[in-house]
């Protein structure tokens, strides 16, 4: 099973800062596939929910370009609205990450066995580090 982690904040403020994602894939043997962080976006268009989106659908867009799209896959991250929504556990009403949230949707449809977990934010350190250290790069 590919595991991947996804992280995103937005700071110094949320909404309307610097947002920044993070994440990481590893394959069967837990050996890390790939790692990425990057910045998403400023202003008053960011929120921490469209950075944790964006990681998502880097994260999947990834996999699709190495083919693993019949791979039995898991994604797990510390925000329970992306995971709940993600899982059809809850409902999309509102938000500036409503184009990231479709993405999402559009790119799940493309994988035949993809599940997501929520996980406390201790069991998610790499991605958030990632997340973090992109900030931090561009708020220099």
């Amino acid at each position: 099973m590919i595991v991947v982690h996804i992280d995103g904040l937005c700071e110094p403020v949320n909404p309307g800062g610097t947002a920044t994602f993070g994440y990481v894939i590893r394959d069967d043997s837990g050996s890390i596939l790939t790692s990425k962080s990057g910045v998403v976006g400023k202003g008053p268009a960011m929120s921490n929910n469209v950075a944790e989106y964006a990681a998502l659908c880097e994260a999947l867009e990834f996999l699709l370009k190495k083919n693993r799209e019949n791979s039995s896959i898991e994604v797990k991250g510390d925000s329970a609205l992306v995971m709940n929504q993600m899982s059809r556990k809850w409902k999309f009403r509102k938000g500036l990450y409503r184009e990231k949230y479709q993405e999402a949707l559009r790119l799940m449809a493309r994988f035949t066995d993809l599940r997501f977990r929520w996980i406390p934010r201790e069991e998610n350190e790499e991605a958030d580090k990632l997340s973090r250290e992109a900030y931090e790069k561009e708020s220099c």
